[in-house]
């Protein structure tokens, strides 16, 4: 197996895992103060890593230029705004649906380069898109009282919260690749220690300006946010790291497996009864996510 399909894997696996211990959170925590346990508990072990392969080991660090900066803060911003609204749907939608809400990037990519770019549209692409709208249906329901659907606020804030996920998983690519020869683990480490300490940076002041008492709460769950800063830090290793082995696209594809972890993970972890209009909605919405992934490369 590829060193990237593992790593793609991996990362599906800690970030499901981690979102279920930020749902457990919500019940503790504030939106954006469970949105900061990733963070915050997981700068100190960027650091620390960064610092090993530096200092420990005589590693000279990459040439940060402006457009490292630049991909690094657009792609911090955008993974905060993510996480912020995907942990605030779980209070919406079951954890399987509201994971497969956020799947939804490489679609929404497809229809604004259709609507605004006059992108052609092959018989394969529609049938994809069709699917994924269909899944998206099933998923999003209840229906009103009059019996017809309709798109209820957990469905845009989903679309949302995959469509800022997009723009963090490119910026970060970005900023990696910016950083030229360094090895893999040198570029993801300096990637995610900048990233991190910025993302915790505007997360803490935010708690103090807006949410007075949260960083005390924050910081006093650290038995169980400290899992999510760990398993949220491997993940995000992993992410970086597939980014920069093989392109966005590929790495995409296989990240779909996520999907099934969340039909797992809402089922042993969290209980919750997931209607079979669901599972079929969720597989449908990735078999054309999957499907626009391959016919756009």
């Amino acid at each position: 197996m590829d060193l990237w399909i593992s790593m793609t894997l991996a990362a599906a696996f800690c970030q499901n895992l981690r979102s279920a211990f930020q749902k457990q959170l919500k019940d503790r925590l504030s939106t954006w103060g469970s949105t900061a346990t990733r963070f915050v508990y997981a700068a100190p072990l960027a650091i620390a890593v960064l610092l090993a392969l530096t200092l420990g080991r005589g590693a000279p660090l990459p040439n940060l230029s402006g457009q490292f900066f630049a991909f690094a803060l657009v792609g911090a911003v955008a993974q905060v705004l993510a996480t912020g609204l995907l942990i605030h749907l779980f209070s919406r939608a079951n954890f399987a649906a509201a994971t497969a809400f956020t799947k939804t990037e490489p679609i929404q990519a497809a229809l604004v380069g259709i609507l605004l770019l006059g992108d052609a549209l092959t018989l394969p692409a529609l049938l994809a898109i069709l699917t994924s709208i269909v899944g998206i249906i099933l998923i999003s329901l209840p229906k009103g009282k009059d019996g017809k659907w309709r798109p209820d606020g957990a469905l845009w804030i989903g679309l949302l919260s995959g469509a800022c996920f997009a723009v963090s998983s490119v910026s970060l690519r970005g900023a990696s690749l910016s950083l030229g020869d360094a090895n893999v683990v040198l570029s993801t480490s300096t990637t995610l220690a900048f990233v991190t300490v910025v993302q915790s940076a505007l997360l803490l002041v935010w708690l103090r300006l807006r949410e007075p008492g949260q960083t005390a709460r924050l910081f006093g769950a650290w038995r169980h946010a400290g899992w999510v800063g760990l398993i949220g830090f491997l993940g995000s290793m992993a992410w970086v790291a597939a980014f920069t082995l093989k392109d966005a696209a590929s790495v995409k594809a296989v990240g779909q497996v996520e999907i099934l972890f969340t039909l797992v993970a809402s089922r042993l972890m969290f209980r919750e009864r997931v209607s079979l209009l669901e599972v079929a909605g969720i597989l449908l919405l990735a078999s054309g996510v999957v499907a626009i992934v391959m016919l756009s490369r």
